[in-house]
């Protein structure tokens, strides 16, 4: 049956294109603004007001600055290292702690699920976070920033809502041929729920690369474990240019130059898109499954 489309419904898809057009030049501007930014002249940048829609000239001195700054290369290494372990580890302990509470006769996981959820409302505060850290000998190691956020029980109960929408006859079939616990949750639940999962993988990877205020507080003595977001907001709060460039530069001195002064916010913009741009190569290959994992559960059939 074809749809007899009057004119009020092709001004609502005009209205309707046009604002989605404008959506999305608001969202994509402010990254364009950075990318043109970093390699931008700088004498022609800092002279530059209102809308930058092309780059000031061309230079690349400021991704030179950057990638020699022994920080970055230490800081994306520290970075790798947060986001694959404590992502494996987050995903794992999620995934369990969800067929745990799926499990519909085990008697306490109306308590534990309440437990779970109190923690989402009422938490310690950062002093009780510190002070367990400093008790458990984690302060000042890799560890004070993946075990204190091991699980996320938002994420914890997405999960167990797509592993319910699961018919329980599979896991009852496997039962009977002798599977265990573990070899349900990762032969049969898992790949029905692959979406999902993938979803929980992508947001605890997103929030861990974006994360810098746990290492900020857990590490203070230590930056040589520094992610790589705290050593871009330590350049995005500087105030002084020339210590800037010369703290992005590694120390090497060339701040002292009057245009490696005025680079400050062309360094800026390169920190920013060095530090970016990883994950957003990324999303695009799992945004069909952030699309399978939302609709998970939304139609009954």
């Amino acid at each position: 049956m074809v749809e007899k489309r009057n004119a009020w419904n092709w001004l609502f898809d005009i209205a309707n294109y046009v604002f989605l057009t404008l959506l999305a030049i608001v969202c994509l501007y402010p990254m364009l603004h950075v990318l043109f930014g970093s390699v931008s002249d700088p004498r022609l940048l800092t002279k530059h007001t209102g809308i930058l829609l092309h780059p000031l000239g061309f230079t690349s001195r400021g991704y030179e600055i950057v990638f020699n700054n022994p920080n970055i290369w230490a800081g994306y290494a520290n970075t790798l290292f947060y986001v694959i372990v404590g992502t494996v580890l987050r995903t794992l302990m999620t995934m369990l702690g969800a067929y745990v509470m799926m499990q519909k006769d085990f008697m306490p996981r109306r308590v534990l699920m309440f437990l779970f959820v109190f923690t989402m409302y009422f938490s310690g505060g950062l002093i009780p976070d510190y002070l367990v850290v400093t008790r458990l000998h984690l302060l000042n190691t890799r560890w004070a920033i993946i075990i204190p956020s091991l699980i996320s029980t938002w994420n914890m109960i997405i999960l167990k809502t797509a592993f319910s929408q699961i018919p329980p006859s599979l896991s009852e079939s496997a039962k009977l041929d002798g599977a265990g616990d573990l070899t349900i949750l990762f032969r049969i639940i898992l790949p029905a729920a692959k979406a999902s999962v993938a979803v929980i993988i992508m947001y605890y990877a997103v929030g861990e690369w974006n994360s810098w205020f746990s290492a900020a507080i857990y590490l203070p003595g230590r930056r040589d474990l520094y992610p790589l977001q705290l050593f871009l907001r330590e350049i995005l709060i500087s105030n002084s240019a020339s210590g800037n460039a010369a703290e992005a530069a590694g120390g090497s001195g060339s701040g002292a130059d009057a245009i490696e002064a005025l680079i400050e916010d062309v360094v800026r913009y390169c920190t920013i898109c060095v530090a970016t741009i990883p994950i957003l190569c990324i999303y695009p290959f799992v945004q069909k499954y952030f699309v399978k994992g939302v609709m998970m559960g939304s139609i009954k059939e």
